[in-house]
């Protein structure tokens, strides 16, 4: 068997829960945004890539937040889509007028609700 092979097979016998998944998810994205924020050199392509996959991974976190079938509390539901927003809002600012201060907020966030998922916060 390749070695592409078994290293697929190997990892389709362990399986992470959706926290875990969501977390990985937050940490990929805050890494790319601050290697960004580390490297700033203005507004270019890195900087918009990582700001696309920050905005892709909120909005699917927050459509699963505001779907009735989510089992958490209305309460926590409406806190995620409320940090959405901000961050949505938040890209949407740094696309138009790019600040690597602007950064720090949205790693932050990032870093802290996949702490809070991990179980680390």
């Amino acid at each position: 068997m390749p070695d592409e092979a078994q290293a697929c097979t190997g990892t389709a016998d362990t399986t992470a829960s959706s926290r875990e998944v969501e977390a990985q998810a937050l940490l990929q994205a805050a890494t790319q945004l601050h290697d960004v924020a580390v490297n700033w050199t203005g507004a270019d392509e890195r900087l918009y890539s990582a700001l696309l996959f920050n905005r892709k991974l909120w909005a699917i976190l927050m459509a699963s937040a505001t779907d009735d079938d989510n089992p958490q509390s209305r309460e926590i539901r409406q806190s995620v889509a409320n940090i959405g927003i901000f961050v949505l809002k938040q890209t949407s600012e740094m696309q138009m007028n790019p600040d690597v201060r602007k950064l720090e907020a949205l790693i932050n966030i990032n870093c802290n609700l996949a702490a809070g998922l991990a179980g680390y916060a």
